[in-house]
């Protein structure tokens, strides 16, 4: 009975416990709870609100704040406003010359050109040329050269400068280069005059019109007339009775005329090269003194002459010039 009743007491205690710990375990986590709001309660700072970034535009994109745009898209005055020629800026082309002479380097000795004469010069009337007189003609060579080989070789080797050998027949002879005239009627390239005589006529060479009065040649421009070089292969019926008698060879004469060459053949008169080798009295105004070496040619146009002395007289021999052998 005693072992029944001791039993019982430890069952009784048992579900007593089981009870009450739940309730204690509670008490005691709110107890703690309590106690830890009271002794270490955190500040209660309020954070500040933030506010969203703003959207930067990365360095690259942006552009800098002294900046000016870009112009690079504009396109140059060369290139936008229209040329004539092909992209020159000249109304005309200059005449393109196939002779090697014309890239010889020179040296002027000085300005010899001789008195100017004047720029407007207005001779007579207006006047209509004939028709009548026109004269059409089939080219045999119109490119302008230099010269034209002689008919016999050099007795000495040329004169070499500036990568050019310069060939003579005749010895030099120094005399100041002095412009000569051949009249009234004559006029160095590059004189205009307002209107023509009536004795003027047109020669067409290649397609190209000149008007030839009394050995010079004129072209067309700005409301009158310009003196030019005359074309080679242009044939005329008349040259001026004063030309010079030009020897080429022992059976050849050439005639010479206010710096133009002409060979007769059937009555009539064609320009041709000057002739290398031979020998002229007289050069005209536009030629200028250079330095070749020690020696002082006078060039006009692209043909350069050597001072010599002929029978005693001053005179100019055609020179031949090519490129020196390397």
């Amino acid at each position: 009975m005693k072992t029944y009743k001791i039993k019982t007491g430890i069952m009784m205690l048992g579900i007593l416990a089981m009870l009450t710990l739940p309730d204690m375990a509670e008490a005691q986590r709110m107890r703690g709870a309590a106690a830890g709001r009271g002794g270490a309660r955190p500040t209660t700072t309020r954070s500040a609100p933030q506010r969203a970034p703003a959207a930067r535009t990365p360095a690259a994109a942006r552009p800098a704040a002294n900046s000016r745009p870009q112009t690079t898209a504009r396109a140059s005055n060369s290139s936008s406003r229209p040329t004539v020629n092909g992209g020159s800026s000249r109304v005309t082309n200059k005449p393109v010359n196939n002779s090697k002479v014309a890239s010889i380097k020179d040296n002027k000795v000085g300005n010899n050109s001789g008195n100017n004469i004047g720029n407007n010069t207005n001779v007579g009337n207006r006047v209509n040329i004939d028709n009548s007189k026109n004269v059409n003609i089939n080219v045999r060579n119109t490119r302008n050269v230099a010269y034209r080989p002689p008919y016999r070789p050099y007795p000495r080797p040329p004169v070499i400068w500036g990568g050019y050998g310069f060939s003579c027949f005749r010895p030099y002879y120094y005399h100041p280069y002095t412009p000569f005239y051949w009249g009234p009627m004559w006029h160095p390239w590059g004189f205009f005059i307002a209107t023509l005589a009536t004795t003027a006529i047109i020669v067409s060479v290649e397609n190209q019109k000149y008007h030839y009065d009394q050995g010079v040649f004129y072209t067309e421009s700005d409301g009158g007339y310009v003196v030019v070089e005359a074309p080679q292969g242009a044939t005329v019926k008349v040259i001026p009775s004063d030309a010079q008698t030009v020897e080429v060879s022992p059976t050849v004469n050439n005639y010479y005329y206010g710096g133009t060459f002409y060979e007769k053949d059937n009555g009539e008169y064609t320009v041709v090269a000057p002739p290398a080798g031979a020998t002229v009295d007289q050069l005209p105004d536009g030629a200028e003194e250079v330095k070749v070496g020690d020696q002082t040619y006078v060039k006009y146009g692209d043909t350069y002459y050597l001072p010599v002395q002929v029978d005693g007289k001053n005179a100019y021999e055609i020179a031949q010039v090519e490129e020196a052998a390397q």
